[in-house]
């Protein structure tokens, strides 16, 4: 089994993102579709995400009332075992709070739960990364120190220069991680999702 761990502020598009990642990983042949499980992270008690992800035809398990990061952590390590026996998934793809830290998360399946591989994608809203910056650096930082792969989501609301500043902003945080620029409401390339998985 892998593991996605899906991070970014609030708003900043990872729902879209994390659907379109699960469509690609299942494949399009449906002789031979990867099994893909999206589990959510909810800090309140109802969640319309999870009925967008579901309207895709994916399994959809969502967690509330908490961040697995912190307060939730032994229950999401109670839930990924859960999973993996009832539903033997390929892939898991989880979509973290907004407030989450993923490496806390990513740390504590590592310790806790067998897996093949466990990596981290942060979404960075482009249209309002400057700003945020300048009131949360600290907590970006946390969340995209760690990150294996960072989509600029929302570019097409941003000209060249503006997507250029945030680029360079976000690989001030984590100058290792693969950067992409993407719209996830215009629909993400194919290319880039061959890019990101390419072993």
């Amino acid at each position: 089994m892998k593991m996605i761990i899906t991070g970014g502020f609030l708003g900043a598009g990872k729902t879209s993102l994390v659907l379109q990642m699960a469509r690609y990983l299942a494949g399009e042949n449906p002789e031979h579709k990867a099994k893909v499980v999206i589990l959510e992270n909810e800090i309140g008690e109802v969640s319309i995400d999870d009925k967008v992800l579901e309207n895709g035809g994916f399994e959809v398990e969502t967690m509330f009332s908490g961040c697995v990061c912190c307060t939730m952590a032994g229950e999401l390590v109670t839930n990924v075992y859960q999973i993996v026996n009832r539903l033997d998934p390929e892939w898991i793809i989880m979509e973290a709070t907004g407030v989450a830290y993923p490496l806390n998360i990513k740390e504590n399946l590592e310790q806790s739960v067998p897996m093949e591989s466990c990596r981290i994608f942060c979404v960075a809203d482009a249209k309002r990364w400057m700003r945020l910056r300048r009131m949360l650096e600290a907590f970006m930082r946390d969340q995209l120190d760690c990150a294996d792969a960072v989509f600029i989501n929302k570019i097409d609301a941003v000209d060249e220069a503006a997507a250029e500043q945030v680029a360079e902003s976000v690989k001030s945080f984590n100058p290792e991680a693969k950067c992409f620029r993407v719209s996830a409401a215009r629909g993400i390339d194919r290319a880039v999702w061959e890019e990101v998985f390419a072993k």
